[in-house]
């Protein structure tokens, strides 16, 4: 079996689901392929989706967010196994299967369950579960595979006791303890996670600060917190070896000579573009040593018919760019270009507590020598954070001296990647800080903290 498409997308995730429909959209006749049968790639399987809401349903079953008000002792469900948590995962996962269908069939986009190789330049492979095997040829391609975690050969992987971020959610049972090897966004997600379910966790990286790209203010705070709540927090350290002991022990030794015993260790060392099935040497294709496709600003890999977005041409690796990104590689290739710099775009780091950002930081500002000043307003100061009892959290804001324009806001805490996008409207709308000083925010509610931090910044520039 042979047939022709206007425009093939390779992979179901985020960029793959809106650039194929995009594409449709403008009349073009489209195939989305994807190796497992239901949509949705690692971000709705493995990846966003089962994290955050393993998160939400840790949150609510531990009674996490009330202990503020009803003291550290409180739980709302008491003996929590991941029974309890993965019966929400499923559910949540399932309905979301069902959304990207309704649109994909809506938008008439066919889809293709299977493993999809080049062949050449202009034409695939797709294997089947079965064997079969179709060819399909395109005029144009876009590559939206993802990537998946990267491993160390020198780990000894091991179901339920040394793991990925794919494997941690087939633990059959919520471990004593745990070792996180890595402190980037998953790390640090997963460690704070389970340390919300009193499992005692040790968090480890060779860096000497976590979340380099996030403000320096906002990531001591969260260590602070981190550590406040019981977790064991080492920078600047590298693991030399892991090592099996008996049935219930991981031995993870660190090259200083300190060693750590927990029953389970994640490793969240990096993740790598997931291409080596795509036989891209066929298609002239290049990549990196980590897999990755480099790509210019319409998302054209070196061949300019193969496009490529999404994590697999790595940072920011978020699944909100990977969706415009998509949507803009599709309209290219269309001849409809939308294409524009993805600026101002929110990060939003799912920890407890949460972490979101928009902008630059004091250091950024700092290397650039721009002068600026800024306004801090504590959630537990509105009078909302009283009544939901909240006892930490900050939103930061960061006004440039000469213009008074905002240049950054950085928040942790309840709600920060909720309340991160009123920021971010008011910086890509130009609403420096004499917006935020006359704008009137319902109470009571957190996103009244910009007005205190306006007002802060205000008496500072005084």
């Amino acid at each position: 079996m042979s047939a022709h498409y206007d425009f093939i997308v390779i992979g179901s995730g985020p960029a793959g689901q809106k650039a194929a429909i995009q594409a449709a959209k403008l009349g073009r006749k489209v195939a989305l392929i994807d190796r497992h049968a239901a949509v949705g790639g690692v971000c709705l399987h493995t990846g966003t989706v089962p994290s955050k809401t393993l998160r939400e349903a840790v949150l609510y079953l531990t009674g996490y967010n009330q202990r503020g008000l009803y003291g550290k002792s409180y739980r709302l469900k008491e003996n929590l196994t991941m029974g309890d948590l993965k019966q929400r995962l499923q559910t949540t996962i399932s309905r979301e299967v069902e959304v990207i269908m309704h649109q994909l069939s809506r938008n008439g986009v066919q889809l293709f369950a299977g493993v999809a190789s080049f062949v050449d330049a202009q034409q695939i492979a797709v294997v089947d579960r079965e064997g079969k095997s179709t060819r399909l040829t395109a005029d144009k391609f876009l590559i939206a595979t993802g990537t998946h975690p990267y491993r160390p050969e020198n780990f000894p992987f091991t179901p339920g006791r040394v793991i990925d971020s794919d494997t941690i959610l087939q633990l059959e049972q919520l471990p004593r303890s745990m070792t996180v090897i890595g402190a980037g966004v998953i790390g640090v997600e997963y460690a704070s996670i389970f340390s919300a379910l009193d499992v005692e966790v040790n968090l480890i990286d060779g860096r000497d600060t976590l979340l380099g790209f996030m403000d320096r203010e906002l990531t001591d705070e969260l260590v602070h917190q981190f550590r406040d709540q019981g977790m064991l927090v080492r920078l600047g350290e590298e693991v030399d070896t892991i090592t099996l002991q008996g049935d219930d022990a991981v031995l993870t030794t660190l090259k200083s000579g300190k060693q750590i015993r927990s029953e389970v260790v994640l490793v969240a060392a990096g993740r790598s573009g997931s291409t080596r099935s795509l036989n891209l040497d066929a298609a002239g294709v290049e990549q990196n040593s980590r897999h990755l496709i480099k790509v210019n600003q319409y998302y054209q890999s070196n061949q300019e018919h193969i496009y490529a977005a999404g994590d697999v041409i790595g940072f920011p690796s978020l699944a909100s760019t990977s969706m415009e990104q998509g949507r803009q590689a599709a309209c290219h290739a269309c001849g409809s270009d939308q294409s524009r710099p993805l600026e101002n775009f929110p990060f939003g780091i799912y920890s407890v507590p949460e972490m979101s950002m928009v902008g630059q930081s004091e250091q950024e500002l700092t290397k650039k020598n721009i002068a600026y000043e800024v306004g801090v307003a504590r959630l537990r100061e509105t009078a909302r954070g009283q009544i939901m009892g909240l006892e930490h959290g900050l939103l930061k804001l960061i006004f440039g001296l000469e213009k008074r324009d905002l240049l950054g806001v950085h928040i942790i805490g309840e709600g920060a990647t909720e309340l991160v996008h009123i920021g971010q409207a008011a910086m890509v709308l130009n609403g420096g800080l004499a917006y935020l000083l006359n704008s009137v925010f319902n109470y009571p509610t957190l996103a009244e903290a910009y007005k205190m931090a306006a007002l802060d910044a205000w008496n500072r520039l005084q």
